[in-house]
């Protein structure tokens, strides 16, 4: 790819959804500017009260901002910045992010060399101990659990894999092609794991997921949320969970992973009860279980033939059970959602798709025992 700067590479666009995260995304903006491939750069503001936009049109007047008049959640925020994208590639960047020199260029390399290949994620490591992995890629696995590979390793001591489950949406690369076929972000997730369901469907399309260690970002991590569990967290991944499973598992094979999958649920209610939060977590599986019920009801009316009605981001998300969402309520309720996923309905073309995916699930089941 060479080490010269390019001005505005015309394949790939960069988004940032940003919410007070002012000097952090200085930080973030300027490590893209000195990349040896200078991408054109999204920055999606959720309403931000830091002086954010501000700080961006004085500093980095080459970045497009599209401001938000309410926080809106991590999907809406990137589903805004991938409408605006006019480049054959898009890369989701968190704001608490610094890149390398090359990682953008890496990215593309590794995007371009296969057209099944439908995100490509960097490398993710610690802003606080460099040579500690933050994320190595997403897995999913049969107990129902999502986590990321490689979590709290050195990185001497780590050899990460190319082929992951899914690529975490805080760093990576989007093929813009693929993203028409298999969907945008679905906003009923808000946000916290629409990045595993949207990976999850991309397996189910036929696509691939990888990793590539040679791109390199450091990452605060937990910047915009808090602590690395906390009501809001665990009652939005506790719902967003059952809502993943309801929608890209057929009921065959959820049957067939039922136990498991119970297990999985025990199992993370005392772990949360420890901690003080099984009450979230519990809120969190009748916030999934609205979700659900939600979907089914917009399937029937288009059974029906009935027109599509799509509440408010707060409404179709059930908002109404979870903790301060960081926002005014009345000005998120004048926002619609860009893009409902809802359940794929099965089709025996992709029957070997699934199948793949079972044992992709059953092999994480065995690397999360081990870990």
């Amino acid at each position: 790819m060479g080490s010269g700067i390019y001005s505005h590479d015309k394949r790939i666009t960069v988004v940032i959804p940003n919410y007070n995260g002012r000097e952090m995304l200085r930080e973030c903006v300027s490590s893209i500017l000195a990349g040896s491939v200078v991408p054109q750069i999204i920055v999606v503001d959720n309403d931000s009260e830091d002086g954010s936009v501000q700080m961006l049109k004085g500093t980095f007047p080459q970045v497009q901002i599209a401001p938000l008049t309410a926080n809106t959640g991590f999907c809406h925020a990137v589903n805004t910045g991938i409408h605006l994208t006019r480049t054959p590639y898009v890369m989701l960047l968190n704001n608490d992010t610094r890149v390398e020199k090359d990682c953008i260029a890496q990215l593309l390399l590794a995007a371009e060399e296969d057209d099944r290949v439908f995100s490509v994620q960097a490398l993710m490591l610690s802003m606080q101990d460099a040579e500690r992995i933050d994320d190595a890629g997403d897995m999913y696995c049969a107990l129902g659990w999502a986590f990321p590979m490689g979590k709290g390793r050195r990185l001497g001591g780590y050899r990460p894999t190319r082929r992951i489950f899914s690529a975490c949406a805080g760093a990576a690369v989007y093929r813009m092609d693929a993203l028409k076929e298999v969907g945008l972000f679905d906003e009923r997730h808000f946000c916290y794991l629409e990045d595993v369901d949207l990976g999850y469907r991309a397996r189910i399309f036929g696509y691939d997921n990888r990793l590539c260690p040679e791109a390199v970002v450091y990452h605060y991590g937990s910047a915009s949320s808090g602590e690395v569990h906390n009501a809001f967290k665990e009652e939005m991944a506790a719902g967003n969970n059952l809502y993943l499973l309801y929608k890209n598992m057929p009921a065959l094979q959820y049957a067939l992973n039922a136990p498991l999958i119970f297990l999985g649920r025990a199992v993370k209610r005392r772990y949360f009860a420890g901690k003080g939060l099984e009450e979230a977590y519990l809120a969190g599986i009748e916030r999934g279980k609205l979700l659900c019920e939600a979907d089914r009801a917009g399937r029937e009316n288009k059974r029906r033939g009935l027109p599509e009605h799509r509440e408010s981001i707060r409404r179709e998300a059930a908002l109404d059970l979870a903790p301060d969402t960081k926002g005014d309520v009345t000005r998120l309720d004048r926002f619609n959602p860009l893009y409902l996923g809802g359940r794929i309905s099965f089709s025996p073309a992709h029957l070997l798709n699934y199948m793949k995916i079972q044992l992709l699930l059953w092999g994480n089941l065995i690397r999360r025992l081990r870990a």
